[in-house]
């Protein structure tokens, strides 16, 4: 198993199977569970799915995810009877491309009120380097293992992205549980005036710097990159496990040196080994940028925002801001 999976898979079935099998049946009117206590049972894939769920469903949904806190979205495993449980939701919540084994699990579920994310809004292609070009060709640009045709899955990682998945998913609870339909609405009128305010915060933090280039390990910022005219560039591609090659370790020093580059960032889910290889190697410092895919106690915030404005303030440092 990759080290990167920091909790094992069975901890993390049993935790599901436990949160789900604890939940009741729908009833023929609505999808919220009228037998117990009228909520709606979510099941989210990972985190930023479960953060919409929990923001718009508020006190009417019961929300369980599969990837449970310290665990790499990208390398959950489900058992087979976890798989199972899944027929147990009321509301499925995921975006397809992030995680295979969920993506085949939940086309078995057999639930009815399913929601892919990433049809929600336009998915684009992303790899090493975004926004810019150094004369050189990325070969992994077009051809990441996650999503069809090299698609990058990571969405939530622009806010604007992020709203119109939050309106998408408002609507689909509205429609699989009528009965609190004017609550959804409300919450999610409320979410999607946050995630404004947050996209005002990026574009007055970011639109004077001194340079617009980062280096990240994971190439999951191509959508934040573009939002906010940024140049990302990666160690490793969409794909957080590939190795990068020489010839790229190379090609970044270059980078560094030629954009004033100051910072190589790591994450918090995966190890900091080759980005702190390349920064010393090029005598660069270090830094968090957090692709959000869970929250855990090494995290610079306690939900999704509060993430997102630390992620703010390493940018605004390694990129010179003014």
């Amino acid at each position: 198993m990759n080290a990167r999976r920091l909790i094992p898979t069975a901890a993390v079935a049993t935790a599901t199977v436990l949160g789900l099998t604890a939940l009741s049946a729908c009833s023929s009117s609505s999808a919220a569970d009228k037998n117990g206590d009228g909520k709606l049972n979510v099941t989210a894939s990972f985190y930023p799915m479960q953060y919409l769920a929990q923001e718009i469903g508020g006190d009417h949904v019961s929300v369980d995810t599969l990837t449970k806190p310290g665990v790499e979205p990208h390398d959950l495993e489900l058992s087979p009877k976890q798989t199972a449980s899944l027929g147990e939701s009321d509301f499925i919540l995921y975006l397809k491309g992030i995680q295979p084994a969920v993506d085949d699990a939940i086309g078995q579920s057999g639930v009815k009120n399913t929601v892919d994310a990433a049809e929600l809004t336009k998915l684009e292609k992303h790899g090493t380097g975004v926004g810019h070009d150094h004369g050189h060709d990325h070969e992994d640009e077009e051809h990441s293992e996650e999503g069809e045709a090299g698609a990058d899955p990571h969405i939530w990682l622009d806010p604007v992205k992020y709203a119109e998945v939050a309106e998408g998913v408002g609507k689909a609870m509205e429609k699989a549980d009528p009965d609190h339909a004017a609550a959804y609405k409300k919450n999610t009128k409320a979410l999607v005036k946050k995630l404004d305010a947050l996209n005002t915060k990026f574009e007055d933090g970011l639109k004077d710097t001194r340079t617009k280039t980062f280096i990240t390990t994971h190439s999951a910022f191509g959508y934040l990159a573009e939002r906010y005219g940024l140049d990302q560039e990666g160690i490793a591609g969409v794909d957080p496990e590939s190795d990068p090659s020489p010839a790229r370790i190379k090609e970044l020093q270059d980078i560094a040196e030629k954009d004033d580059v100051s910072t190589v960032f790591f994450e918090t889910l995966a190890s900091d080994k080759t980005a702190k290889t390349l920064a010393t190697d090029a005598n660069l410092k270090t830094d968090v940028l957090d692709p959000l895919e869970g929250i855990t106690d090494k995290s610079k915030g306690d939900d999704y925002v509060g993430v997102m404005e630390s992620n703010l303030a390493a940018l605004e440092k390694a990129l010179g801001a003014k």
